[in-house]
């Protein structure tokens, strides 16, 4: 339903780096960079893009669950945005309260934001 999604970020090149790491475990990268805006996809075109605040007042945390093909993809995700110095929210595991598959790990991207990775497919 959704074609793409926008956030606004404090630092634009602190979170393109954040999101460059995250992101390659899972297959995305960046396609489109106009400097301060930063577009990621995995199929040639933007699905997730990032660009400075120019709008509002204050933070109002968003969340953000990207798609990890394998269990390993989110476990390499979480490594990733750890290692880039993330937040941890809930470290991968499954989450049988939302379904029997459901497998996320979550951490803070650099402007506080909740960003997941999570995988739907069994084992």
């Amino acid at each position: 339903m959704l074609d793409h999604v926008a956030i606004q970020c404090a630092d634009v090149l602190a979170s393109a780096a954040f999101y460059d790491a995250v992101l390659a475990p899972l297959g995305g990268g960046r396609v489109m960079d106009f400097g301060e805006v930063v577009g990621y996809g995995d199929a040639g075109r933007p699905e997730f893009c990032i660009g400075p605040q120019h709008t509002g007042t204050g933070f109002r945390e968003t969340h953000l669950a990207f798609t990890a093909a394998s269990r390993e993809a989110g476990r390499a995700f979480f490594a990733a945005a750890t290692g880039a110095g993330a937040e941890v929210l809930h470290e991968p595991r499954l989450w049988p309260e939302y379904h029997a598959s459901y497998y996320g790990a979550f951490v803070r991207d650099p402007d506080g934001n909740n960003v997941e990775a999570v995988c739907h497919t069994p084992g």
